[in-house]
């Protein structure tokens, strides 16, 4: 679990996030959602331990950030994984060398343990036979499925995501958001996803947190946003075509 608590951070005059409060289980899907401007990304930064709030704390499975020593710091980034908005593969690399990064960095395992451990999670995401390929020879739906494969590699604790949607149509950020609602599932992990999609919010929003302005202006879940009559939400939601007929089809029903 992640349990944030008040927290603020300031890029000189500009006060970006103002005091959020909320927590992320275990097992489950969290997406943070907001307008471009909205500090969803400093959240993320924050979360990452990228970026120092100036009040408030961050702990990460009773672990508060801010107290734990260097070395403390390393290990805990060590149970983090994420996936970056334009997947942030290495060009250089051939597939399976970029998954296997992370085990380079954060472990001590031999070559063949991390070809082992690399290749079982390529497996995972249903990428058998491309390890040997370069990131250009990829399309855009392979490249994210490679950067989540690279994300879960050292088995971490807490994934994040930043836009996995970005860029792909449809049908392929449906496969990605089943994919990584099932990694969370299947490892128990929490997940904490910035998004703009609407259908990933209906699909996988197991916690909804909307950001305006820096604060937190709603929690809740794929089912609760149909209900809520937050007037930021509804605006926000509301330029999302499925999600107005969607709206209506559960009100309806539920009459």
């Amino acid at each position: 679990m992640i349990e944030v608590k008040d927290i603020h951070k300031s890029f000189g005059d500009a006060h970006i996030l103002k005091g959020i409060s909320t927590s992320f289980e275990k097992g489950k899907t969290s997406l943070v959602i907001g307008q471009s401007g909205s500090g969803k990304t400093v959240f993320l930064k924050c979360m990452l331990g990228l970026f120092s709030p100036e009040q408030g704390s961050i702990a990460y499975d009773g672990k508060v950030y801010a107290e734990l020593t260097d070395d403390q710091k390393r290990n805990l980034r060590a149970e983090m994984g994420m996936v970056f908005q334009g997947s942030a593969l290495f060009d250089s690399m051939t597939i399976l060398e970029n998954v296997m990064f992370p085990l380079r960095m954060f472990t001590k395992q031999s070559k063949s343990e991390m070809e082992d451990r690399a290749d079982f999670v390529l497996k995972r995401v249903n990428l058998e036979g491309a390890h040997h390929k370069m990131p250009s020879e990829a399309s855009g739906g392979m490249q994210k499925r490679v950067a989540i494969a690279r994300a879960i590699v050292n088995n971490p604790k807490y994934l994040f995501c930043d836009e996995p949607n970005s860029g792909l149509d449809p049908k392929t950020a449906m496969v990605i958001d089943n994919l990584i609602q099932e990694i969370t599932d299947e490892y128990n992990i929490t997940t904490v996803i910035n998004s703009h999609d609407m259908n990933s919010v209906m699909e996988i929003g197991e916690k909804i947190v909307f950001l305006k302005d820096g604060l937190k202006a709603w929690e809740g879940s794929n089912k609760t946003i149909f209900k809520t009559d937050n007037e930021a939400v509804t605006n926000f939601v509301y330029s999302s075509e499925l999600f107005k007929k969607v709206r209506k089809m559960y009100l309806d029903e539920n009459d």
